[in-house]
């Protein structure tokens, strides 16, 4: 039987990818906040989560993330940005997932394949932001999007078959989106679930270490 961990289950889509592995007869390892006390902000509560976890897995997919700080929102402009909202984010947008990160070489299998996802956004591109704001969140996306390519590079070194992905899930019905409503619509977590899942399942050794939407497309950095 696969095994499989997920960081962040408690969580609109880490719980819904969580019962999709399970669906698919994964024996699956939870962790979250509520759960388990895995707060992102807090390196030793970082460190006791991921101590009482043991390997491999075969997937491994990391579905933690902020907007913003309790009762605030994304900044809409420069002059909106708050020193210590913004260092907030990046603490649980890039240094929670990098210290998660640095478990991955013992969490997944030397031989065989294996695939580690961590949810990143759209909205971290560089290259595919034409509208600005929400800059603490783009920022912290874009900066996660580094972690990962860089995890990709060096467990390539050891683990050869192993595919590391920043993945865009779209936008999903949580209580992270509840105050937003796009134009293109929103889709709920089963769904992206599912979508995330199966792009995962078509992804090898090759294309690991790149920005992929829930639809199968490449994003670009």
């Amino acid at each position: 039987m696969d095994r499989a961990l997920v960081i962040g289950a408690s969580g609109g889509i880490g719980a819904a990818l969580a019962r999709a592995l399970e669906a698919r007869g994964a024996e699956v390892a939870r962790l979250s906040r509520s759960g388990d006390g895995l707060d992102l902000r807090d390196p030793a509560s970082v460190e006791r989560a991921m101590a009482g976890v043991e390997g491999p897995f075969g997937t491994v997919l990391v579905a933690t993330g902020i907007l913003a700080p309790e009762g605030r929102g994304p900044e809409k402009s420069l002059a909106a940005l708050d020193a210590e909202a913004m260092a907030e984010v990046l603490r649980v947008n890039v240094v929670g997932p990098a210290l998660v990160l640095r478990h991955a070489a013992r969490l997944l299998p030397r031989r065989g394949r294996s695939a580690l996802g961590v949810l990143s956004a759209r909205v971290g591109s560089i290259g595919d932001n034409r509208l600005g704001g929400w800059h603490s969140y783009r920022a912290s996306k874009a900066a996660l999007n580094q972690v990962v390519r860089g995890a990709a590079i060096e467990l390539a070194r050891t683990h050869r078959e192993a595919v590391v992905a920043a993945l865009h899930p779209g936008t999903v019905e949580t209580s992270f989106t509840e105050a937003y409503a796009p134009g293109h619509g929103k889709v709920t977590p089963e769904e992206a679930a599912r979508r995330l899942l199966a792009v995962l399942d078509r992804l090898g050794p090759a294309e690991t270490g790149r920005f992929w939407d829930h639809e199968g497309r490449e994003v670009p950095w």
